[in-house]
């Protein structure tokens, strides 16, 4: 089988580090490994050496947005992960967080909008706008993308224009937020076996407040709990909530969704990520191993259940 890994994005060194720590779990499960950094070399490899399925630990891009997702689809080629369809459905957060809104659950306001709209009906008027609608502090990201790439709080209107630049360095759509006050915390939700199953939450406290890039990748910088220190209740209002959302967007084997639990106890649910990071530093791992299983066995057991599924497709 082929990890896929690497690729074109600005996640492209994050996904590397994936792509080693995966394959070198599922070399110790038993499983014959080949690492695959993506690139236009992709498709003649699998047409002349097929692999019996491929992962992929590909993070932003096409690796998420279903595009390499499409071309596996159009090559019969077995994969663990989210079909495409269903992965453009999770990337774009505005279409997410719309879907996930209209079936009940919580997620924060927001109003998402293009550059051409601060182009043409000017930045500051535009931004004033978002203030005031939506109060302070906002959270504004790119609308699609991974890693907390481009991603800041802003507490001030001053900030604004700085925290829009950055996120149209990495989008051409800014979504801004309501920044929620609580517990950061991540659901890993998998499928390796009978039942779909939300694996303990991981809380995320973050030493400077905020769960961004850095913080996200620098061993240090943050403190994280898993279980969370969380009530029997909300613990169970989390799990309920991932495998909710997973079934809502048409997920497929393994997602993980970022939320925080507000001060009043409800679940808000930030985004649904399709390719979770694997890296020394990365939530699933931990929730993996809070849940005393192993992470090679459990992508082993995906992998299998990959390869059954395309026989009957």
């Amino acid at each position: 089988m082929a990890v896929l890994a690497g690729g074109l994005s600005h996640e492209r060194e994050v996904s590397l580090r994936s792509g080693r720590r995966l394959a070198a779990a599922l070399r110790e499960s038993g499983v014959d490994v080949r690492e695959w950094d993506v690139d236009s070399s992709l498709v003649t490899q699998l047409r002349t050496d097929p692999p019996d399925a491929v992962v992929i630990a590909l993070h932003g891009g096409e690796g998420e947005n279903g595009s390499v997702q499409a071309v596996l689809e159009l090559l019969d080629v077995p994969f663990v992960g989210t079909a495409a369809q269903a992965c453009r459905r999770a990337w774009d957060k505005p279409t997410a967080k719309a879907e996930l809104a209209g079936a009940g659950l919580d997620t924060p306001d927001w109003v998402a909008l293009p550059h051409s709209t601060f182009r043409a009906l000017g930045a500051q008027a535009v931004l004033d706008a978002m203030v005031d609608r939506l109060g302070l502090p906002l959270m504004l990201k790119p609308d699609q993308g991974g890693s907390a790439l481009g991603a800041q709080v802003v507490t001030d209107r001053s900030e604004m224009p700085a925290a829009m630049v950055s996120c149209l360095a990495y989008s051409d759509t800014v979504l801004a937020e309501r920044f929620v006050r609580g517990t950061e915390v991540a659901v890993t939700v998998v499928n390796d076996g009978p039942e779909l199953r939300a694996l303990p939450a991981v809380e995320i406290d973050a030493r400077g407040g905020v769960y961004d890039y850095t913080a996200r990748y620098t061993p240090g910088t943050v403190a994280f709990h898993c279980p969370a220190r969380l009530d029997d209740a909300t613990q169970a209002r989390l799990a309920e909530t991932a495998l909710a959302a997973h079934r809502l967007l048409g997920l497929r084997d393994v997602s993980r969704m970022d939320a925080v639990v507000d001060e009043e106890g409800r679940v808000q649910v930030l985004e649904v990520n399709v390719s979770p990071g694997i890296t020394e530093t990365s939530l699933l791992p931990m929730a993996v191993r809070a849940a005393g299983m192993d992470l090679g066995r459990l992508y082993s057991a995906l992998v299998e259940r990959a390869i059954a599924r395309s026989r009957f497709t």
